[in-house]
């Protein structure tokens, strides 16, 4: 079913992740959906086909603004909520500016004003969650954003040589490959509406992001991997487009999906429940001067192993999703549009 056909069908939409690859998503989903209620937009040419758009982000982050405002005001950190925000705003070139504008002098140096504003929000409310949805609705943001847990959670793993190192901000550092990865406190729950969006979605999406630090962090929150497992939605794996140090060199397509089943088996997850029924993968071939610049890093294109995910009972969505600048981002109208078709099909 085409995306701009004269359909009627009106999806839900879960977008699970954290970084830079959720908040891009979003922006690319945001296109298929309508106004909050009261906001005007401008007319556009795109069918509205997401009547619920929720994102699911993960709050495991300890360094930089976000790290500091945890420690200092004993608060869930505020970088990755702070993006999905502005990717789903109203106004996000305004507000892009206004929020990821850092403090360069002062007691404030480092600090975002979208932090301080979270911050803030929170200490008036006195809840995190409440914080979110209350900016949200200040910033018009056409999309409802959730934690993936409100419990003070840590990230530790086990390194390749056996070693464990604790928290996020440590583990990106390590120059060690992760084995393992763990939440603390183990039994971190999600939030209920968390739950309730998962069991009436239509669309859920996992990725992009970091493997271990953006996407598996949120399936270890407990109850998580069950209710996708349950839903009867269309589930997408959107694969990374490049490998990525210590959390994902020489690992293919197949194998990232499987380090993502193995830690929500883990977790109690059924060995035969599925996650996953699509993976979307870039098959388009990008420029050398861009391979020549994350190969300084050790970074490669990541391994389109198409049979072996059809061998996990996934089927693999391949197409150019590909957009080349100052960085290798996805292209997140391509994905939006391929995700979404997916679930129209269905």
């Amino acid at each position: 079913m085409s995306l701009h056909s004269n359909t009627s069908r009106q999806l839900r939409v879960v977008a699970i992740g954290g970084g830079t690859g959720l908040s891009t998503l979003l922006r690319g989903l945001k296109r298929y959906t309508t106004a909050p209620p009261g906001v005007t937009i401008a007319p556009c040419d795109l069918p509205c086909h997401i009547r619920e758009l929720s994102a699911i982000v993960t709050v495991t982050d300890d360094g930089g603004s976000s790290g500091r405002l945890r420690e200092e005001l004993n608060m869930l950190p505020p970088g990755d909520v702070r993006n999905c925000m502005v990717a789903l705003s109203e106004d996000e070139h305004l507000l892009s500016r206004l929020f990821q504008h850092r403090f360069r002098h002062g007691d404030l140096e480092g600090h975002s004003f979208g932090n301080l504003f979270l911050a803030a929000l929170t200490e008036v409310s006195g809840d995190f969650a409440q914080a979110v949805q209350t900016s949200s609705q200040i910033l018009a943001t056409r999309g409802r954003i959730y934690p993936s847990t409100t419990a003070n959670a840590t990230l530790s793993a086990r390194m390749d040589d056996g070693s464990l190192v604790s928290g996020e901000t440590n583990i990106t550092a390590s120059k060690r490959t992760i084995r393992e990865l763990m939440l603390s406190p183990a039994d971190a729950s999600p939030l209920p509406e968390t739950l309730d969006a998962i069991a009436t979605a239509d669309l859920i999406t996992l990725g992009p992001g970091s493997l271990y630090t953006s996407l598996i962090t949120n399936l270890l929150v407990r109850g998580i991997p069950e209710a996708i497992a349950a839903s009867r939605a269309t589930r997408v794996y959107i694969c990374n487009l490049m490998t990525q140090a210590n959390e994902s060199l020489g690992l293919s397509a197949a194998q990232h999906i499987e380090k993502i089943l193995n830690h929500a088996r883990a977790r109690g997850l059924a060995k035969d429940a599925k996650i996953f029924d699509y993976a979307l993968i870039n098959t388009a071939t990008i420029s050398a001067a861009t391979l020549d610049q994350y190969a300084r890093e050790g970074q490669t294109p990541i391994a389109a192993d198409l049979d072996r995910i059809r061998d996990l009972g996934i089927e693999p969505i391949t197409g150019n999703f590909l957009h080349e600048g100052d960085v290798l981002r996805h292209d997140y109208e391509a994905v939006a549009d391929s995700v979404l078709e997916l679930a129209l099909k269905r």
